[in-house]
């Protein structure tokens, strides 16, 4: 048995500065943005949303600049595999996570335990 509920939304930001990006949205969500002071993060930006909302972060990428979303599970193998029995489609790992697309053509992530309320109102589901 395992568990997975919808973390939050990943905005995907392929122009311009994290900074600029960062001050928009959060400007145009209502949410503070949170600074990291961990070089590793630079790539990253997070909103604060509070522990059990779903959370808003931003990401500097490569790709077309879109907004996916993170489903957060305590088995990410035990997740990517149901999901791929509903049709998903496995792309990449990456530093721990999974990134998947679904047979709607979306690109989504696989995660870890994000928010406060995991334990209490994620699904269970059937290994």
């Amino acid at each position: 048995m395992h568990r997975s509920q919808l973390a939050g939304f990943i905005i995907d930001c392929q122009r311009g500065s994290m900074h600029e990006a960062a001050d928009f949205w959060s400007q145009a969500l209502g949410f503070p943005r949170q600074h990291t002071k961990d070089p590793s993060e630079a790539n990253y930006e997070l909103l604060q949303t509070g522990p059990n909302n779903l959370h808003v972060e931003l990401q500097n990428v490569d790709h077309e600049s879109r907004v996916h979303i993170d489903i957060e599970t305590d088995d990410i193998d035990a997740e990517v595999d149901r999901l791929e029995k509903l049709g998903a489609k496995r792309i990449e790992a990456i530093k721990g996570w999974v990134v998947m697309q679904a047979p709607t053509g979306h690109r989504f992530c696989v995660v870890r335990p994000q928010r406060a309320n995991f334990e209490d109102e994620a699904n269970q589901w059937p290994d």
